[in-house]
């Protein structure tokens, strides 16, 4: 559809096992996300959610690869385009956060110095200019004094902090596309409601499309315009999310939304 940011066709992601054996991850998954929308893509721990997410990007590390399917980001399908042009589409075209912000931020690093490196490598600003957006941005993610923050380390910062921060990254070169793994993990009720409703203000605000991963139907409930269920590799359901919620169609998905505390039973 001429409105669609990404359209992933029958992807499927192998691990290759000593031998001729090999074990499927990612198994012929097709979804499709449009600008301004949030897809949430929900399942069990290990149902193949991020790595459905690493294998979009083409960040799969050997033994694993990807054995087939296309994923066509606006008009292109990046499985055919070369490391140098996917570099360029990571951070620039399609923004990641990560699900541990700690392990993904570079503890040596100032927090400007991050957002300004990411500036640096696709070529939007350097030097001071970088530095002013490096602000700007904190200021969007709504970091309280960003001009003070951008000088602290992660270790400085708390864990709803850090998670804007990664979000700020993630947001540097303003591409069109959000892919968030589980954001809110570690964080406690409070600061996952915040960061929740700041993915939602950064989407209306700037027309993105989301790809959220969770396993939490509550999430799904409060976020999603529509939503993938993934089982054991495979995407078993997709449907807008109030049809879901009403009439899941898949016995996997029944299961999981009356394990979901509180809710009736249809």
């Amino acid at each position: 559809m001429s409105d669609s940011l990404l359209t992933v066709e029958h992807l499927t992601t192998v691990f290759d096992l000593p031998g001729d054996a090999s074990a499927v991850a990612v198994s012929d998954v097709s979804i499709e996300i449009k600008a301004g929308e949030t897809l949430c893509l929900v399942g069990e721990s290990g149902s193949g959610k991020s790595m459905t997410a690493l294998s979009i990007l083409r960040l799969v590390n050997p033994p694993g690869r990807i054995a087939g399917g296309r994923v066509v980001f606006r008009g292109r399908d990046l499985l055919t385009l070369s490391e140098r042009e996917m570099q360029n589409i990571r951070g620039g075209g399609i923004g990641l956060v990560f699900q541990e912000p700690t392990a993904a931020l570079n503890p040596v690093l100032t927090i400007g110095s991050q957002i300004a490196e990411t500036l640096a490598v696709h070529g939007v600003a350097r030097g001071r200019a970088a530095r002013r957006r490096a602000i700007e941005l904190l200021d969007a993610v709504r970091v309280p004094d960003p001009g003070r923050r951008v000088r602290d380390y992660p270790h400085q910062l708390s864990g709803g902090l850090r998670q804007r921060a990664m979000i700020a990254i993630a947001l540097a070169c303003d591409p069109p596309l959000l892919m968030a793994d589980e954001p809110t993990t570690a964080l406690d009720v409070t600061i996952q409601a915040q960061i929740l409703e700041l993915l939602r203000d950064l989407r209306e605000r700037l027309g993105l499309g989301l790809l959220l991963i969770t396993h939490d139907f509550g999430i799904v409930a409060e976020m999603a315009d529509r939503v993938a269920v993934m089982n054991a590799g495979r995407v078993v359901e997709q449907a807008p999310v109030r049809e879901l919620f009403r009439q899941p169609k898949d016995p996997y998905t029944r299961q999981l939304l009356d394990a979901v505390p509180g809710r009736k039973r249809a």
